[in-house]
């Protein structure tokens, strides 16, 4: 007995699929079910799935947050690309309601479980790339997790200097940071010094080796003496 409360028309007109796909039926279906009735489950779309929707978040990362380094970027895709982030997502999308189970998983109420939400939402995700192709099925991930990505990159772990500055001075009504960075010394032995200012008050600077150091310890300094508005 299939365990389907409820057409696909909706989900799959959100996902500009047909009601009648087969691999948005497919994404539906879990193992227990699949196990009971001897046809296919969604685990191969669900592995597809995780690495389109990895790929969705860090291009939406790189392009949205341009002044996060390696590492910030990749705590913050991990803090949205994980079990619960997506079993949320799921639940917005009310995948819930669409899943086909099997009885064992019914009376046990697995249906609870985040695990088997953020599996279908990566299968879901994965049928869309399929049918439809990589920009579609990127635009709906970022569609659906920009807000986790936002509330994530609030971490003030997960930001460089530059950004948590930007973010506070922009969240403050003061405008964007803006850098003066001047270079002393020989060429092979350069040493750069950052000025940044917020509005008309010069806030601080900082010094290194580089450009992008200086202007980093800039941010630093500036944010450990900011002013709260």
């Amino acid at each position: 007995m299939s365990l389907l409360l409820s057409p696909l028309d909706a989900l799959a007109g959100r996902l500009g699929l047909s009601p009648e796909s087969e691999l948005l039926a497919l994404a539906v279906t879990h193992s227990s079910y699949a196990a009971e009735h001897n046809c296919e489950s969604n685990e191969r779309l669900e592995f597809l799935g995780d690495a389109v929707v990895d790929l969705a978040i860090a291009d939406f990362i790189v392009r949205e947050y341009p002044e996060l380094n390696e590492g910030a970027s990749s705590i913050l895709r991990s803090r949205v690309v994980n079990e619960d982030s997506l079993a949320q997502a799921a639940t917005r999308l009310g995948l819930a309601s669409f899943l086909r189970i099997g009885r064992g998983v019914v009376k046990e109420k697995g249906l609870e479980r985040p695990s088997m939400l953020a599996d279908a939402f990566e299968a879901v995700v994965a049928a869309l790339y399929l049918e439809r192709g990589y920009e579609p099925a990127r635009s709906f991930v970022q569609t659906i997790l920009a807000d986790d990505v936002a509330n994530a990159s609030s971490a003030s772990d997960t930001l460089d200097p530059k950004t948590r500055l930007r973010q506070w001075a922009e969240a403050a009504g003061l405008g964007v940071p803006v850098y003066d960075v001047a270079s002393s010394g020989p060429s092979h032995d350069m040493m750069f010094e950052a000025t940044v200012s917020i509005g008309a008050a010069l806030r601080a600077s900082g010094r290194g080796r580089s450009k992008k150091r200086a202007e980093t310890q800039a941010a630093e300094a500036a944010w450990k003496g900011r002013i709260d508005a």
